[in-house]
């Protein structure tokens, strides 16, 4: 089994198509980058923060699982706090370093809004299984099955790039050339991964077109993929949460659209 497919749990979000995710999620993103405001952000993370205990992980696998998100959200605030536009009351400044009145409302609507993008994101293609993924874009989006079944199998084949790259690391070291500089030793070793990976990819490819995985003809699914009531919730869902907080923003005055 490949690391990207979750174990199937018993909540009913582990059986809604994943194109219904795939299109909450770009919902959501889609009305936040519309505005660099701290309040739509808020607004669309508290909601967030309620449906998260529907997502079925456990607080452990949330954390873990988020912890790139929790890492980058307050890394871009930081930076955009020292190096963002100057306006408004000057808090301390240091060469080329402005804290300023903008600047940090800048900060902190950055931060809320990777939250708010990244957070839901995660969750919800945690309870994706890459095969269920494959099925719903081929059969509900119509994407080319071509393009559709490559990437599948390039989805399954990450789980093998983490054992090759345990497996090298240890062939490496008993071979006495894994013990040098840690940047020297990674680049050694991602090319030797890199090499391996385009030897097994084309013999993928290769052993994919002999059964017949590219041929112009109509295909058949194993698993019919359906777009019904509970992929229709969750995209409300996505979408009232979205004119919520588009409507919470524009009615305390707090809307700065990005293209005006």
């Amino acid at each position: 089994m490949s690391v990207l497919a979750p174990a199937r749990g018993q909540q009913a979000i582990f059986r809604v198509n994943p194109v219904a995710k795939l299109a909450a999620a770009l919902l959501l993103a889609g009305v936040l980058m519309l505005t660099v405001d701290w309040v739509s952000a808020a607004v669309a993370l508290a909601c967030e923060s309620v449906l998260f205990f529907f997502a079925g992980l456990s607080l452990r696998a949330f954390f873990w699982r988020t912890l790139p998100v929790w890492i980058a959200a307050p890394t871009a605030g930081l930076t955009t706090l020292l190096y963002g536009q100057a306006s408004g009351q000057e808090y301390w400044h240091l060469g080329l370093v402005h804290v300023t009145e903008g600047s940090t409302a800048l900060a902190i609507a950055t931060t809320l809004r990777i939250l708010a993008i990244g957070l839901p994101s995660v969750v919800l293609f945690v309870t994706v299984d890459p095969t269920d993924l494959a099925d719903g874009l081929a059969q509900i989006v119509r994407l080319p099955s071509r393009f559709v079944l490559g990437g599948l199998a390039g989805l399954r084949l990450v789980g093998l790039f983490i054992e090759d790259w345990r497996a090298l690391e240890l062939a490496r070291r008993a071979r006495g050339i894994g013990d040098g500089g840690a940047i020297r030793r990674l680049a050694g070793q991602g090319f030797a991964l890199l090499v391996l990976s385009i030897r097994r990819g084309s013999k993928l490819a290769t052993a994919m077109e002999a059964r017949g995985f590219g041929a112009p003809v109509r295909r058949t699914w194993a698993r019919p993929a359906t777009f019904r009531g509970r992929e229709f919730a969750l995209v409300g869902i996505g979408l009232v949460v979205a004119l919520l907080a588009v409507f919470v923003s524009v009615a305390t005055g707090s809307w700065n659209f990005v293209l005006a």
